[in-house]
């Protein structure tokens, strides 16, 4: 008998998922509250053992292809000024291997996955009920279904979250907020991803992508971690108020608002979660072990949790032997990966120039050649090729 999965979130995470288990012949319904993939956001990397997983899963090539011609990541000041730079393959940088626009990498891994997964958007779950041989599924229509297994990978605001856990306090807040939209590109702009460290407590990025822009992000701390609703405008409002006066390409930025449709602003939060899964629902990707941006492994986290949840659930009948083996196997490396870099965020931000001088000078000291070498030194060889992460190996799967 066919079993059936319905996953809320057509991110990173649930079309993953999607994939391996349509590939094991399962029958899965993918969810989306929007009213089309989500194909903005910033650029994300790649590593570890979710490199091997995309080769598996044939998409690697495609996802190089869309590389966003990033060089490195370069610290400046408010004329523009260099002050530190990390080419890609220098110890420090932030920009890797495999670095990919998030709405490419969701469209590529969407493009993959079999025929017989079923998409539809402007569409949410407004109630389970739990079942022993299944879970009930009211959507936002009324409408009801009944699955096999219920997936939660809707982000690290979940709305599943609760219905499946319960209510909670699941999150860990950073204490900043982050926003990201795209603006258009102008003759000054290079390929590094430039980093600008305000007096005023604002950190502003802009990077390249591939597609003749720039991916804007504005970042700044604030008690504020559970606002209202924010509409578009809302959001723009707060943005320029955090710009105004910031310097660099502050002014440009806030200018540039004018014309932005899409905005992501919010506050940053860790999910931390003393389980993933009750009955016959589980939780994966940002829902279950969100690490926000400033680990680096948030995709990264996203495809292995997938990988190893999916297979799981097409290799073993018993759906609470199959939650089990997902936490035992992964919950230690999901954990490891949300370890924050020593200071951060506090030590990254500023609240005068001293400080935006200390920022800046630790960041020349980083990338001197002195400290590259000893880096490299102890680096242990090539870190971009090497895993921390045992990926477990199961049976081939069959096209679906």
């Amino acid at each position: 008998m066919v079993k059936s999965a319905l996953i809320a979130g057509a991110g990173v995470a649930g079309p993953t998922t999607a994939y391996w288990l349509a590939k094991h012949g399962w029958d899965v319904t993918v969810i989306e509250r929007a009213g089309d993939l989500r194909l903005g956001g910033q650029n994300i990397d790649i590593t570890d053992a979710a490199r091997d997983i995309v080769e598996q899963m044939g998409i690697e090539t495609a996802i190089k292809d869309k590389h966003t011609g990033e060089k490195g990541l370069m610290f400046v000041d408010t004329d523009n000024v260099s002050k530190a730079e990390f080419p890609t393959q220098s110890k420090g940088s932030l920009t890797r291997e495999i670095e990919i626009l998030r709405g490419d990498l969701v469209k590529i891994i969407v493009d993959a996955t079999p025929e017989s997964v079923s998409y539809r958007f402007d569409t949410t779950i407004k109630a389970l009920d739990h079942k022993e041989d299944g879970v009930g599924v009211t959507f936002d229509d009324d409408t009801t279904e009944e699955f096999d297994i219920v997936i939660a990978a809707d982000g690290m605001n979940s709305r599943t979250r609760p219905m499946i856990l319960g209510e909670g306090d699941y999150t860990d807040y950073l204490g900043v907020w982050s926003s990201y939209f795209t603006v258009p590109r102008i003759e000054a702009d290079n390929d590094w991803w430039r980093w600008y460290t305000s007096p005023s407590g604002v950190i502003a990025f802009l990077r390249p992508d591939n597609k003749g822009t720039m991916r804007a992000s504005v970042n700044f701390q604030t008690d504020d971690n559970d606002p209202p609703h924010m509409t578009l405008e809302d959001k723009k409002d707060r943005l320029r108020a955090r710009l105004s006066g910031a310097g660099w390409e502050c002014d440009r930025l806030a200018k540039a608002l004018d014309d932005v449709e899409d905005i992501f602003l919010g506050p940053l939060h860790q999910i931390k979660a003393d389980s993933w899964s009750h009955g016959r629902s589980v939780l994966v990707g940002d829902a279950a072990y969100c690490p926000t941006p400033y680990t680096g492994m948030g995709t990264t986290i996203a495809i292995i949790g997938s990988y190893i949840l999916a297979n799981e659930l097409a290799t073993h009948d018993d759906h609470a032997a199959v939650f089990a083996a997902y936490e035992e196997k992964f919950r230690a490396f999901a954990k490891q990966a949300q370890k924050l870099p020593p200071g951060v965020p506090d030590a990254a931000y500023a609240n005068s120039m001293f400080k935006v001088k200390l920022v800046n000078s630790g960041a020349a000291l980083a990338a001197s050649t002195p400290v590259q070498s000893v880096l490299s030194l102890f680096g242990g060889g090539d870190e971009e090729k090497s895993n921390d992460f045992d990926l477990p190996q199961y049976e081939t799967a069959r096209s679906a």
